[in-house]
């Protein structure tokens, strides 16, 4: 019967469902952390072997200038790797394992230390969240789901039921899995912006990088299409948070955290 092994496996995901994020938020994480980073260093292996990597020695120390400050703001002494690839688009990105990734792209979009920090803040708070685990968890969680309710529905050949199943695949893409990335995005605006300002950026700034990020994105699908907030959306949130980010920044520039990160000789 395949009945108890579907309630053995809801079970299972009901308990590992108990850990939060930085925000208090509710999280499943089925995977150890250790499993992640790994993934986290295959993945930045294989990018390195498939992107070419920047080898200006300017552009690399303005990079990692700006990511030194902001992981120096975490706890434990994780050695961080940055990367900078010679790649068009105005991306980066960080992984579990304190791997770092910034595109030569951005550099034209982040006109500033403070705007690249907003970025690289954004980035690192998605691995300190543990979003990558919640990610492949949820994701892992859905399919498994799918699979229950194929189980329990019978015939595995009717027509009805593969349309049925296919209709629970699309509702399951649109109401699970993308307005939750949604939310870590957002979760990342936010606790990237805090560690921004800690590290001594000006976190004023995150509003004038998503602007220029609106400027050069052109449109945008609409925001139940996509797992990223519109930039609206985010210039919003971030303002809303400007007060407690403005509180850490002048916190930190008391403290002398004052970086001063060169983009050019």
């Amino acid at each position: 019967m395949r009945r108890p092994l579907v309630l053995i496996t809801v079970a299972a995901l009901a308990v590992a469902a108990c850990t939060t994020s930085p925000t208090g938020r509710r999280q499943l994480q089925l995977f150890p952390s250790s499993q992640m980073a790994e993934m986290g260093a295959t993945a930045f292996q294989q990018m390195q072997e498939e992107l070419p990597v920047d080898k200006d020695p300017v552009v690399n120390r303005y990079v990692e200038c700006v990511a030194d400050a902001i992981t120096r703001q975490l706890e434990g002494k994780r050695e961080w790797e940055v990367r900078v690839f010679d790649d068009s688009s105005a991306n980066a990105f960080a992984l579990p394992g304190g791997k770092i990734g910034v595109h030569t792209g951005l550099l034209k979009v982040a006109k500033n230390q403070d705007q690249l920090a907003t970025v690289i803040g954004h980035e690192v708070a998605h691995v300190i969240a543990e979003h990558s685990n919640e990610r492949v968890s949820t994701a892992f969680a859905t399919n498994a789901g799918l699979q229950i309710v194929q189980a329990l529905s019978g015939s595995q050949g009717s027509g009805q039921q593969q349309a049925v199943m296919a209709l629970l695949g699309v509702g399951a893409q649109f109401g699970i899995l993308l307005p939750f990335s949604r939310t870590q995005e957002s979760e990342a605006d936010i606790v990237g912006l805090q560690l921004m300002a800690k590290a001594g950026f000006d976190p004023r700034e995150s509003i004038a990088l998503w602007q220029n990020m609106e400027q050069a994105g052109g449109g945008q699908p609409p925001e139940f299409l996509s797992t990223h907030p519109s930039h609206g959306r985010r210039i919003n949130d971030l303002q809303a948070g400007m007060d407690e980010a403005m509180k850490y920044y002048k916190e930190a520039r008391a403290a002398g955290r004052k970086p001063s990160c060169q983009s050019s000789g």
